[in-house]
């Protein structure tokens, strides 16, 4: 099965098309290799996707023939990214919805501090 359609099947992308563009980026490895979309897996190896400035990391278990829904993804998958990403992302996701609606556009200064603080 190709890489981009198993990110998308075990739901780590909305679309198929956005894990494409991920594969494409350079953002998705295999070991330390950075994988093309149409990169087979084989089975048992060890995916690693990097979403801004947290790496997730996932075992593939087996195939699924189409996209599954959210409890099943267990099945086919292994989430086994290391806690301090977990809390790293977790502090990202709470930050966003602190900050509530935008007034206006983020001047230079507010985009350099909010880059500082997540990285």
């Amino acid at each position: 099965m190709r890489i981009d359609k198993f990110l998308w099947a075990i739901r780590v992308f909305k679309t198929r098309s956005l894990a494409s563009a991920h594969c494409r980026e350079g953002k998705v490895f295999i070991g330390e290799k950075v994988v093309k979309p149409a990169h087979v897996l084989s089975g048992e190896e060890k995916i690693r996707v990097r979403k801004g400035a947290v790496q997730f990391e996932w075992k593939v278990l087996s195939f699924p023939k189409s996209r599954v829904g959210a409890a099943l993804v267990e099945t086919y998958a292994r989430d086994v990214t290391a806690p301090e990403e977990v809390k790293k992302w977790e502090d990202i996701r709470a930050a966003q919805r602190d900050l509530g609606r935008p007034v206006g556009r983020p001047t230079k200064r507010d985009r350099r501090d909010w880059e500082k603080h997540f990285e």
